[in-house]
């Protein structure tokens, strides 16, 4: 049975990891965001106490 040899299934394996940890990292981090995000504000939000009864 071929699928019992690992000789080209090992060689495969191995160019897959290679591509995926060396050629395809810098091609996906080289992208930019369209978008820049904003710094969060310092100040907090003021909000309104709750002035409801709870009976």
């Amino acid at each position: 049975m071929p699928q019992l040899n690992p000789a080209p299934w090992l060689a495969i394996l191995a160019l897959t990891w290679l591509v995926f940890l060396i050629i395809l990292p810098p091609k996906v981090l080289g992208h930019t965001f369209p978008n820049e995000t904003l710094p969060i504000s310092i100040q907090a939000d003021k909000s309104n106490t709750w002035t409801w009864p709870w009976h």
